[in-house]
């Protein structure tokens, strides 16, 4: 059973930073994908970042140049550093993980999810 573990989240002000971990159990890091999804409230879930089992990144238009996906295989972490913050960055954060496919948007999704660690940022 695949297992993954976020953490990391809190408050920010606008154009601070943070970094989010996720560690997972179960998997092979170096043959999965990975990646990181956010959902505000009252909207639909967003993909933001993927890495791809041979360390090729994705990032969603909305991110770009300001967060940076990474993982440390040897210790099955899963990061996200995320500078120049913004208030619209403001949502609840999810790693995820599937042995083939992490697809940001529609159709499909990674088969597994961890269960999330908020992120706030005002002033």
């Amino acid at each position: 059973q695949v297992q993954l573990e976020e953490s990391g989240g809190g408050s920010a002000q606008p154009g601070g930073s943070l970094r989010l971990s996720c560690v997972a159990s179960q998997i092979y890091y170096n043959s999965y994908c990975m990646a990181w999804f956010r959902q505000a409230p009252g909207k639909e879930r967003e993909g933001v970042a993927r890495i791809d089992a041979d360390g090729t990144t994705t990032y969603a238009d909305s991110v770009q140049g300001r967060f940076t996906i990474s993982k440390d295989n040897a210790k099955f972490t899963l990061y996200l550093l995320m500078n120049g913050l913004k208030p619209e960055d403001t949502a609840m954060y999810f790693c995820a993980a599937d042995r083939w496919s992490c697809p940001l948007g529609p159709p499909g999704e990674p088969r597994w999810w961890g269960q999330g660690t908020q992120v706030t940022v005002s002033s």
